[in-house]
């Protein structure tokens, strides 16, 4: 009877390196450090602007008076039933086509009918490299503060 030498061969995880590293309690607290130091620098790093991604009607107007471009992301049938005079109208879905109009160099306020469309249109200009931020709650937030509005009718 002869006897067989068997060895057994030792897998990664269990000759140290990573494996053993995580399973350790200092090495599972250095991993959450890491990643929790990758969101943040993630989240801090925002639109890179140094502005609000959103302002109020209030706040809006103030730099609409001051020349700030304004953007209105509606549609063409609700630009003529009112918008705000001296703003640009490209609509939201024309947008990611369209950034060469816009001016690179000065704050971009996006504005919209309630609020959502500006949103959506500031982070493409914010992710497009524009400086950019957008109104909450849109022209009717805007229209309830008694602020200018070119208009053919009702704003609803």
């Amino acid at each position: 009877m002869s006897k067989k030498k068997t060895t057994r061969k030792k897998s990664s995880m269990s000759r140290g390196g990573l494996g053993s590293f995580l399973r350790k309690p200092a090495g599972q607290i250095t991993v959450v450090a890491i990643v929790a130091f990758i969101i943040f620098l993630i989240a801090s790093a925002g639109g890179g602007s140094g502005s609000a991604a959103t302002i109020s009607a209030d706040e809006a107007y103030q730099k609409y008076a001051s020349g700030t471009f304004l953007l209105d992301v509606r549609t063409q049938a609700e630009w003529d039933d009112y918008h705000v005079e001296g703003t640009t109208l490209i609509p939201l879905d024309e947008l990611p086509n369209r950034l060469s109009e816009l001016p690179k160099d000065q704050e971009i306020v996006v504005i919209c009918h309630s609020g959502n469309r500006s949103q959506q249109g500031r982070d493409i200009l914010l992710n497009a490299g524009f400086n950019a931020t957008s109104m909450t709650g849109g022209l009717l937030a805007w229209y309830d503060k008694g602020y200018p509005l070119y208009t053919t009718g009702p704003v609803q």
